[in-house]
C-alpha cells in the first residue's frame, strides 16, 4: 500500500478512536510557526478554506511512516519551565532566526508524551511514537532550517527521562523564577496545570492537592515542579536558568551552548522589547508588582512548599557558572 504524503501538513492532535490511537493532521503548506504557542498557529492555520474543506486523520503508522519518508529535524535543545518565568521570551527569540523551526508547547507532543497515563500506549511504542512525532513536527517549513528548538508544557517536566531515552544527546535547561511571582501570576490567571482537574493524568497531580485553599494549590503544586526540576537537573545534565538572566543570557552563557553567532544574537533580541504572549505590547517589568500583590497567605504557601527547592536550583546555577 503506498504511504501517504503528508508534505505541508502537521499533526495538530494525537487521540483514539475504538481505543486505537490517531493522528488529527493540518494543512500548514511552507507555512513558518512564529506564534508565542504552537496552538496559536494552528487557530490561525484552520480558518484557512483549504482545511474548513479539507481535513485527514490517519492511523498512528502512517505517523511512523511519514518519519522514514521525510525525517524531520533533529531537536537541538529542550526548553522545559515552572511557567510564567520567561519561556516563551526565549521560545519568541529563537523563533525570529531563520534557520529555527521552534516549536512552542505543542499539544499533540504532550499528547504523545502522557499518552502511557491513560492509554496503551507505553514502551517502544510510545518512544517510537514520541520520536516519529517530533519528526513530523520538525519537517522544514522553508528549507533553510537546521536547527529544531522545543519548549515543552510546565508539566512536561516530568517526562523528561522518557525524552531523554528518544534523545539521549539533545541538551535540555530548565528555566524559573522566584516562585512568589510566578504564584501571584498564577492566582491572578491560573494554567491550566493550576486548576484542579484541568490536567489529566500527570505525576503532577496528588491526592493532597485537594481541597486546599488556592494558594496551598498553587503552592505545592509549584513546589513540586521545582523539586523535580532540581533533581532532574543534577540526574540528567540540565542547565538551571533563571528568569533574571534574560535576555542578555542568549549572548552570554547561552550563546556557544545554542551555537548562535554575533548577527543572529543581535537578530534574536530584537524580540526582547515586545511582550512574549502579546507581541503588540511593549514588555514592562513586573516582578516588582508581583512581590508587592502577593499575600500573606500566599507568602506563607511559598515558603512552606517552594522556597527550598527554589534555593537548590540557585545553588545548581551558581555552580553552572550562572
Amino acid at each position: 500500500m503506498a504511504r501517504l504524503n503528508l508534505q505541508g501538513w502537521l499533526p495538530i492532535r494525537l487521540f483514539e478512536r475504538d481505543g486505537v490511537p490517531r493522528i488529527d493532521w493540518c494543512w500548514f503548506g511552507d507555512w513558518r510557526l512564529t506564534h508565542p504557542f504552537f496552538q496559536d498557529d494552528v487557530e490561525t492555520a484552520l480558518r484557512l478554506p483549504f482545511n474548513q474543506a479539507l481535513r485527514q486523520d490517519t492511523a498512528l503508522h502512517d505517523l511512523l511512516d511519514w518519519q522514514q519518508t521525510s525525517p524531520g529535524l533533529e531537536p537541538n535543545v529542550f526548553i522545559f519551565h515552572a511557567s510564567r518565568c520567561g519561556s516563551t521570551l526565549l521560545a519568541q527569540m529563537l523563533a525570529r532566526l531563520d534557520d529555527h523551526v521552534v516549536l512552542s508547547e505543542p499539544p499533540p507532543l504532550d499528547q504523545a508524551l502522557r499518552a502511557h497515563y491513560r492509554s496503551g500506549l507505553h514502551g517502544e511504542a510510545q518512544h517510537d511514537a514520541v520520536r516519529a512525532m517530533l519528526s513530523a513536527l520538525g519537517q522544514r517549513r522553508a528549507g533553510s532550517e537546521r536547527r529544531l528548538a522545543v519548549k515543552l508544557d510546565a508539566w512536561n517536566i516530568f517526562e523528561l527521562p522518557l525524552l531523554r531515552r528518544c534523545f539521549p544527546t539533545t541538551p535540555w535547561l530548565f528555566l524559573y523564577r522566584d516562585p512568589l511571582e510566578i504564584a501571584v501570576s498564577h492566582l491572578q490567571q491560573p494554567g491550566m496545570h493550576m486548576i484542579a482537574g484541568m490536567l489529566g493524568a500527570s505525576p503532577l497531580n496528588q491526592v493532597e492537592d485537594a481541597p486546599a485553599p488556592r494558594e496551598t494549590f498553587i503552592a505545592r503544586r509549584l513546589g513540586r515542579l521545582l523539586e523535580t526540576a532540581a533533581h532532574l537537573c543534577r540526574e540528567h545534565d540540565g542547565l538551571a536558568l533563571e528568569y533574571s538572566e534574560l535576555p542578555m543570557a542568549l549572548d552570554g552563557r547561552l550563546r556557544e551552548w545554542l551555537g548562535l553567532d554575533a548577527t543572529q544574537v543581535t537578530r534574536a533580541l530584537e524580540a526582547c522589547g515586545r511582550h512574549a504572549k502579546r507581541p503588540a505590547q511593549a514588555f514592562t517589568a513586573d516582578g516588582q508588582r508581583k512581590r508587592a500583590e502577593a499575600t500573606s497567605q500566599l507568602g506563607a504557601a511559598i515558603e512552606r512548599w517552594a522556597d527550598a527547592p527554589y534555593r537548590e536550583l540557585e545553588r545548581l546555577r551558581l555552580e553552572q557558572g550562572g
